[in-house]
């Protein structure tokens, strides 16, 4: 089943300046009235911190955060309405953030978690009867401790355990074949719902006041998202960490038959299609931390890369095509280490590019600018490159913290009405970074070779 972080294979590549290693449970804190808290992803709206959710995370059974990525836990109502955890009923797929085709759900549904896997959800199987049990998501476990009391989990956190977003049910075939009772499951509401307030107990934990609204947040990925204001149809942000991951907005399911692409469910009932390749900021694993911003610059001096490389340092890619016989590879032999460090930068925006246009391949408008986030997106020279390939504006989030998406899920329907006017009124206008229209043709006769190489080998069709 697809999972909205890096396989983890891919963290432990560098991490980049400026990539977000936090998950969305960090707490976010925005204004000073209308409080509000955002469960799937701890974001605070009102003045009071969030010092205790921690802890309530932990007692998830795995130590995650509170916005973690799907993992369900199985818990036991005690009689007088508190909980005590037993192991994981079930964790998220190591298949990574898009996993392989054969993991996105019912084939060619576009779901990330809607189809026959069900892996959020396994291990329900057992000896005992199961009354007064209940599988939660992590997010849900801090939405109990905060409301005193179990509450409906967001279709974000669902998908994950086998939720078909697209018709609103759970998989019933699949999870009686796994033993899961109908009965463990919570009910699923469109995160930003106000699900209850913050209960007595949980305000001497954490500090929020009592009757602080709380709110149904997102995963850590679509939180991250949605900080950075890529919220209506037809804006996309390209995340460029570890690994590079294409996330936008549209009014339809995009379905994409290569399962390369897969949608979680907009709060407004639109849809999120994402994919994430098995390249990006690693292409630059080999170069050390404090060389970097002089090779910036001697790659800017040089310009275009006089060969063309394509930075994959694993086997196998899975967006924007999916191939397990994939393997990376450098065209012509670079004069210096100027050349090579720009044909790796080139080549992670050739990537970026051929991400684009697979997504208008499948019907999908793309608006320009591409918003920009990760730490990759912190190097002027290649944000330039990557403009310049796209022939398209870049504008560079200012806060793309997973945090920051809580609050603004927080914001919804408690500062403002929906969360397009949350991000329309917090979100930074950000930097935008314009093609250099001197570089490109050099870069368009590069991916024009950087494509046949692949196509060439078989991966590309």
């Amino acid at each position: 089943m697809p999972v909205d972080q890096p396989t983890p294979a891919a963290d432990e590549g560098p991490r980049l300046p400026g990539d977000d290693a936090g998950a969305a449970g960090a707490a976010g804190a925005v204004g000073n009235s209308g409080s509000a808290v955002a469960a799937g992803g701890a974001g605070l709206v009102g003045e009071a911190g969030a010092a205790g959710l921690a802890g309530a995370a932990d007692e998830a059974g795995d130590g995650g955060s509170a916005g973690g990525t799907g993992a369900a836990g199985l818990a036991d109502e005690a009689v007088d309405g508190g909980l005590a955890c037993g192991g994981l009923a079930g964790a998220t797929s190591p298949a990574g953030d898009s996993g392989s085709a054969g993991d996105s759900g019912s084939a060619g549904d576009g779901l990330g978690g809607g189809g026959s896997s069900g892996h959020g959800l396994g291990g329900g199987r057992s000896s005992a009867d199961g009354r007064g049990r209940r599988l939660l998501h992590t997010s849900d476990l801090i939405a109990w401790r905060l409301t005193g009391g179990p509450v409906a989990t967001d279709w974000s956190h669902a998908l994950k355990s086998g939720y078909d977003a697209r018709v609103g049910e759970w998989p019933g075939e699949v999870l009686d074949a796994l033993g899961v009772p109908s009965a463990w499951l919570p009910a699923v509401e469109p995160p930003t719902t106000e699900v209850g307030t913050v209960c007595a107990a949980a305000a001497r934990e954490t500090g929020l006041p009592v009757g602080c609204a709380v709110r149904l947040g997102m995963t850590d990925g679509c939180a991250g998202q949605i900080a950075t204001g890529a919220v209506r149809p037809g804006q996309f942000v390209g995340v460029l960490g570890t690994t590079y991951v294409l996330k936008g907005v549209t009014r339809e399911l995009v379905v994409d038959p290569a399962g390369a692409l897969y949608s979680h469910r907009h709060p407004d009932g639109w849809w999120l299609p994402g994919g994430a390749s098995n390249t990006g900021g690693e292409a630059l694993a080999d170069v050390p931390a404090g060389r970097l911003a002089a090779l910036d610059r001697a790659a800017a001096a040089r310009g275009p890369a006089s060969v063309v490389a394509y930075t994959l340092r694993r086997e196998g890619e899975r967006f924007p095509f999916v191939s397990g016989e994939a393997r990376g590879f450098l065209l012509g032999t670079p004069a210096d280490d100027a050349d090579r460090h720009r044909a790796a930068l080139e080549g992670v925006a050739f990537l970026e590019r051929l991400a684009i246009e697979r997504v208008r391949e499948l019907g999908v408008a793309v608006e320009g600018p591409l918003w920009a986030a990760g730490g990759g997106s912190r190097s002027p020279v290649w944000t330039r490159i990557r403009a310049t390939a796209l022939g398209m504006p870049l504008r560079v989030a200012d806060h793309a913290e997973t945090a920051f998406g809580a609050a603004l899920l927080a914001a919804s329907g408690s500062l403002h009405p929906d969360l397009a006017a949350s991000a329309a009124a917090m979100v930074r206008t950000g930097r935008d970074i314009e093609p250099d229209e001197t570089e490109r043709a050099a870069l368009d006769a590069s991916y024009a070779a950087f494509t046949a190489a692949l196509r060439e080998r078989g991966w590309l069709r």
